[in-house]
This record gives structure tokens, sequence and C-alpha cells, in this order.
């Protein structure tokens, strides 16, 4: 038995019972990454395949059949079997992939841990050009990786200013700030733990810097909440409103703002992170006019943001799941749930099952089925929706998508770079590619029928997203549910006009507390 360390976070290095061990060939190094993360054997003609995607199946076998071979000889043992069928690590071989170590602490969230495995991305500056599909499956596990770094680094920051360590926060910080340089709440989260550690003239000098590159890059000034942790005490600097709520064994990143009788429980869409959401100025003005109607409450879903990532697209029964626990952790009693785009999915099954838990339901930008048929023609076909979300995914880490969700904030550098950096935050491409095709995959029509909450449902005419239609198809299947038609053709909630937006809510919501029926809404 001997014990094998495949380095797989920055560039990929072999060590052999404690001992750096070289392999002068690229595909060897591959394969070898590549089994180590498949856990178990891997197809020959699979592997094949990938590494040799231009040659023949015979010649891509026999190229296979001699890296084997080259491997083996190299390190004077047997590494990997192979059988007429199967690649796999030799069970002779202890093997421990330090990417699948950084996913396992995470998991036990000893993110600490996991952020000292953490030396640089998935195979940095290790790139195959002649084998697209393994650049392809290393980015996305490159990304998924990156994802979890920003979640666990947040989470150590809050902990650490919790337990008054706050140079050990401020330095998690610092490592959060330079993943996303233009982010206010990593740039708040830095300063806010030097102001707690004492160290003021650091605060003022990280704060300056963040101020010139937003001057100088986007032509913005930072926030008024940032510029104000300037003027703060050490003692009173402003904490972070983000809790946490555990049900079904994930924890849950809620907020909650405001107050009154009434709950207003609002899901953006498929990307979403509470804090993040506040950075965008037409989003945090949308979200402070709903603070004068109703108590806020704000959450991200299972796998999204700042809650637990769980490795795959949440379905649409632990979503509805993670309604209930948001609703117990924040006490709610009297409830609108505010469900917008892919989240209206979740807010209808919801509202179908939960009937007595809510008060009413409004719903914005929302369809009942994923893509195309015939009885609901609405929606992209299935191989529409497959070709945008490659090219969704395709863009990853800009502002892709921006000119079709919110086309009236495309031209605003700050817009842009809030969205690539929410894309960033909020999850990675291949977990958002899971969740696109889960609602693509989705159909609750059935649903509709059964909802006996009181419903508003707005669209906007010329949305990009989600074609009017799918609106009033879910109005006109929702008994008594009242349809408005608004103007403008961005998707968020947020862009465009918000005040014919905040009008409705707010009709609806005064409806509510005088006790009037669906049918009786003007």
């Amino acid at each position: 038995m001997c014990e094998v360390a495949l380095h797989t976070l920055g560039f990929p290095e072999l060590q052999i019972d404690g001992r750096p061990s070289k392999l002068a060939l690229r595909k060897a190094v591959a394969l070898l990454v590549y089994l180590g993360e498949a856990n178990g054997p891997v197809s020959r003609d699979v592997a094949a395949a990938l590494l040799w995607p231009d040659a023949d199946p015979e010649t891509a076998r026999a190229r296979l059949r001699r890296t084997l071979h080259r491997i083996n000889e190299a390190f004077g043992r047997t590494i990997l079997e192979a059988d007429r069928t199967s690649i796999r690590w030799s069970p002779t071989v202890r093997l421990g992939v330090h990417s699948q170590l950084f996913e396992s602490a995470c998991g036990r969230e000893d993110f600490e841990g996991a952020c000292g495995l953490y030396r640089g991305d998935f195979l940095a500056g290790f790139a195959l050009s002649d084998c697209p599909e393994f650049e392809e499956w290393a980015f996305y596990r490159r990304e998924a990786l990156r994802g979890r770094l920003m979640h666990a680094l947040e989470r150590l920051v809050q902990s650490k200013n919790a337990t008054g360590e706050h140079l050990a926060a401020a330095a998690f910080a610092n490592r959060l700030a330079a993943l996303d340089p233009y982010s206010e709440v990593y740039c708040r989260y830095l300063i806010r733990s030097l102001l707690l550690a004492g160290d003021r003239s650091a605060a003022r000098r990280h704060y300056l810097l963040f101020e010139q590159r937003l001057r100088d890059e986007l032509g913005v000034a930072p926030e008024f909440k940032t510029q104000a942790l300037m003027s703060a005490e050490a003692g009173t600097a402003d904490t972070e409103t983000t809790r946490y709520a555990f049900g079904a064994g994930v924890h849950l990143a809620f907020q909650v703002h405001g107050s009154g009788a009434l709950d207003i429980v609002v899901m953006p869409g498929f990307v979403s992170s509470v804090e993040r959401l506040w950075e965008l100025p037409a989003c945090r003005a949308f979200l402070s006019s709903l603070m004068t109607i109703g108590r806020l409450v704000l959450f991200d879903p299972r796998g999204i943001g700042l809650s637990d990532r769980v490795g795959s697209a949440p379905s649409l029964d632990a979503t509805v799941e993670d309604i209930d626990t948001v609703l117990q952790a924040a006490r709610s009693r009297q409830t609108v749930l505010f469900g917008a785009s892919q989240c209206g999915g979740a807010c209808i099954k919801f509202a179908a099952q939960h009937p007595g838990r809510i008060a009413g339901l409004i719903l914005f930008g929302v369809l009942a089925k994923g893509c195309w048929t015939p009885d609901h023609p609405f929606a992209l076909r299935a191989d529409q929706f497959d070709a945008w979300r490659e090219r969704l995914i395709a863009g990853w880490g800009s502002a892709i998508g921006i000119e079709t969700f919110g086309p009236s904030l495309s031209g605003n550098p700050l817009a842009r770079a809030w969205w690539a950096g929410l894309l960033r935050s909020a999850t990675s491409p291949g977990a958002l590619k899971a969740v696109l095709d889960a609602l693509r995959d989705s159909d609750v029509r059935p649903l509709l029928p059964l909802v006996s909450v009181p419903t508003l449902v707005l669209h906007r005419r010329l949305d990009r997203a989600v074609r009017i239609e799918a609106g009033r198809y879910v109005a006109s299947h929702i008994r008594g549910a009242r349809f408005i038609e608004l103007e403008g053709d961005d998707h968020w909630f947020f862009a465009g006009e918000q005040e014919p937006v905040l009008d409705a809510v707010r009709g609806f919501v005064a409806d509510l507390r005088s006790g009037h029926g669906p049918d009786t809404l003007p």
C-alpha cells in the first residue's frame, strides 16, 4: 500500500509516500486527475475519447494503452489498473485528492481547514488545448470549487468576527475582496473587520483603494453604507443582518428587515445572495420600498448564495421545505410570498400545499412550464432553451444575460459589474446548469387550480426572458387571481419602472389587511 497525494488546487502535483513525483506527459497528468476526481472506474472508451478527441476510436484506445504503461513505468509500480472495459486507480493506492478533501472539509463545516487546502483554482495553469471536453469538464469543476471557496470565506468572516477574532476575519475578508474587487459587501467585510481589530489606518487605506477603483473603472462612488463605516467607531461598526435557519439538514441564510404584522418573503429568481442583492442601487431601492409595506424577509434557497452548497440542483420539493424552514425561523405569522421568475414554481407549490401558512401570493415574471409543448406554446422549445443556457454558461464571469434580464440596466457599468459578481458568488456554472435544466423540465400546471389564497400575477408586456402569455396562463388557471400587465421589457422586478410594481403590491396588501377576497380586488 502506498499513499498518493494528488494536488489539484493550483497547478497539478503528485506526491507518492510524501515525496514529489514528476510526470512530464500532460495527458498522463490529465488522466490521473480525471480518474482521481471520478473516485471509481472510468470507461476506457470515455477516457480515450476525452483525451484524444480527434483520433479514430482504435487509435485513441492504443494511445490510452501506451499512456497507462508509461504512467506505471514512470512510478515503478502499478498506480492505475485496467481491465477490458475500464480504468481506475489501483486499490493498493491510498489516494488523497485535494479538491475532494476541500469539499469534504466544507461539508463538515471545517471552513478554516478547507480554505487552508485551497492553494489556487482547480488545475490553475494547466490546459489541454486539443481536448475541448476535458477543458469543459475542468471549467465546471473549477467554478464549482471556487464558489464553495467564496461561501466558506463568507462564513468564516462572520464566525470569526462573532467570536472576536477580528484579525483572522480580516485575513479571510481580504481573500474574498481579491476574488471580487468590485463587491461592496466584500469591501465592507474587510473594512468592518479591520475596524473591529482596531486597525483604522488599514481600514482607511482599503477604503480609499476601493473608492478609487469604483471611480476609475465604473464611474461611481461607494454606497452610503460603505462610506458610513469609515465614520463609525470600531465598537459600533455596522453588523451584518444575515442569520441562519437550520432545517432538512441544511443551513439557510436569511435576513429580516423592518417591522410590521405582515411579512413579504421575497424569492428573486435562479440566483441570489441576500447580502449582495443590496449592492445594486435599483435593487436596494425596491427592497427598501417593500419595507414600508411590511416586514421584509429575504433568503437564499439551499445551494445558492450564502446557504449551504448541496452538490445538486434543489428540487421543487426541497425549495418548498426551505420556504417552510425560513418562515419558522423568522416567526412569520401573516405572510405574502413574492416569487419571481424561476422561484415562482416553488411559491405556487407552497401555496397549493400550505394555504393556511400564507395570506397571499405575488408572482412576477413566472411561467408554469419550463419549455414548449403544443398545449403550452409560451416558452422556448427544449433545444432553444438548451442553446440559451449554453450561451449563459459560456459567458460565465461576465455580465452575460443582462440584456435579457434587465435591458434597462444593460448599459450601466455598475449594474454589469454587480450582475457578474452576483453570478460568481451565488452559484457556479455547473450548479446553474442543473438549476436551469430543472426549470426546463418543470411543470406546475396541475398545481394552479389548487391555489386558493389571494393571488396577484405581475408581468411586463415585453419581458425578454418570459413571454407575457406565460403570465396570463398562470393567472387564468388560479381561481380569482388578478393579472396586471406592466409596461417595459425588463424581467427583473427591480429594473425599469418600479412604481407600477410597488403600487400593485401596496394595493394587494391593503386589500389583504382589509379582509377583501381575491375576487374583490379593484
